[in-house]
């Protein structure tokens, strides 16, 4: 019995789930929109919308703080220019919304497994 687990499994072991959210968090920003299956979306969609957030407070407090937010979320995406692209181009762009920086669209099922497919986009605001 799963009670009390939280996340998904994706059918992986601890240190492929890690590399492969990770990776595709790093697709999202760099590319602003992904097409993956709706299980891997809904994975990584609640942590990119916290390093956007936390870029966003991060930028606003100022100097001190933004460092610090900048150290998290390297440690989280390990990548700086990744970093740098998400807390100078995509942070300022969501500074006055309050959430919901991201978008599901279904596309429909893949043609080799029938497994559902989803574009999953930053918002354009």
């Amino acid at each position: 019995m799963r009670h009390k687990v939280a996340g998904y499994r994706l059918s992986r072991g601890k240190d492929e789930r890690i590399a492969l959210r990770r990776t595709l968090i790093k697709q999202l920003f760099e590319h602003e929109r992904i097409e993956t299956t709706i299980t891997k979306a809904q994975a990584i969609r609640g942590q990119a919308e916290r390093l956007i957030t936390m870029a966003k407070r991060g930028n606003k407090e100022g100097s001190e703080k933004m460092v610090y937010a900048r150290r998290l979320v390297a440690a989280r995406l390990g990548s700086n220019e990744m970093v740098n692209k998400l807390f100078d181009d995509i942070a300022p762009r969501y500074a006055e919304r309050p959430g919901g920086y991201t978008r599901m669209y279904k596309l429909g099922k893949r043609l080799g497994d029938a497994a559902e497919m989803v574009l999953l986009e930053l918002v354009e605001d």
